[in-house]
Order: structure tokens, then C-alpha cells, then sequence
């Protein structure tokens, strides 16, 4: 299968979207469980988004690129869904996270 590159953005577009929404639904799923499971986190794709934006000259601040992750700034979002990170959590991300860079 081909996909033209406008076909192929629009793809790519729709699944980020549907990521983003996934992921705010899902306020169950704390960012350390993301981690250590996946590799990534809601902070990282929002750094991502950043990246991308500055990339391309797009003016964007961190906690702008956030709320656009998060549906809503992000200190909101800790205080309604953020919780402590258990200390096997803990112990799991600094291991799995000791030689990567997100």
C-alpha cells in the first residue's frame, strides 16, 4: 500500500488526536505507569509537540504544549489525578530509565 503524503498527515493526525483523547480519558493511568510500561509518558509526547513546534517556528511555551496533552493545564491535572508513585514505581523507572533520554 501507497500513501500520498497529504493522506499519510491526515492518518498520522487523526491517530495523535485519538492518542491524546485516549489519554485523557484514561486519568487512571498515572505517567510512571506509562514509563515503566511503554517507554513514554503524557510529558514526553507533550515534549515532542514542543520539539516539533519550535521545529517548524511555531512560538509554543512548555505548559502550552502541555495543556494541548493534558486537555487542561497541567498543575490542574496533577492535583485532580496525580498520585504519590509507589516506591517500587519509583525503583522500576530509574532502572528502565538510567540510559534513556525522553
Amino acid at each position: 500500500m501507497k500513501l500520498d503524503d497529504k493522506t499519510r498527515t491526515e492518518l498520522e493526525a487523526a491517530s495523535f488526536r485519538r492518542l491524546v483523547e485516549h489519554l485523557r480519558g484514561r486519568t487512571d493511568v498515572q505517567n510512571i505507569d506509562l514509563m515503566n510500561l511503554a517507554g513514554f509518558c503524557r510529558n514526553c509526547l507533550s515534549k515532542w509537540y514542543l520539539a516539533e513546534a519550535e521545529r517548524r517556528g511555531v512560538k509554543m511555551t512548555d505548559p502550552e504544549a502541555r495543556q494541548i496533552v493534558y486537555g487542561m493545564p497541567y498543575d490542574e491535572w496533577k492535583k485532580k489525578y496525580a498520585r504519590e508513585a509507589t516506591p517500587e514505581a519509583m525503583k522500576k523507572l530509574k532502572e528502565a530509565t538510567k540510559d534513556h533520554k525522553h
